[in-house]
């Protein structure tokens, strides 16, 4: 079984269907609303969108006969946070560098 990270970020890899998300971040759409800003097939798009659902990123809901896909941000929550980890490690590695080069710097004009 694949942990949900590792699915989240599978499904992030493709820029269409993150261009799904983002879209789908404005509001609820149809798969054909969906599928208008891209040259692909209904059945192509609906490939993507079964990797989102997979994902647990989006939801179909049904209102008679639409059935919007909807946004559900808590795959996208779990992948912020992980990276948020690692951009603080990285954020604290080059302050510490910064200081670093400016003690060198600082060394090297005083001799």
């Amino acid at each position: 079984m694949t942990d949900r990270l590792s699915t989240a970020f599978a499904a992030l890899a493709d820029p269409t269907r993150r261009a799904i998300l983002a879209r789908l971040a404005l509001g609820e759409a149809s798969v054909t609303e969906l599928a208008e800003p891209f040259e692909m097939s209904l059945p192509a798009i609906s490939k993507h969108l079964k990797v989102l659902e997979k994902a647990g990123m989006i939801a179909q809901s049904r209102e008679k006969q639409w059935r919007p896909r909807r946004l559900e941000p808590g795959p996208l929550k779990e992948a912020a946070d992980w990276l948020e980890h690692y951009r603080r490690f990285w954020e604290a590695s080059f302050d510490r560098l910064e200081t670093y080069l400016q003690d060198l710097q600082s060394k090297g004009g005083t001799s």
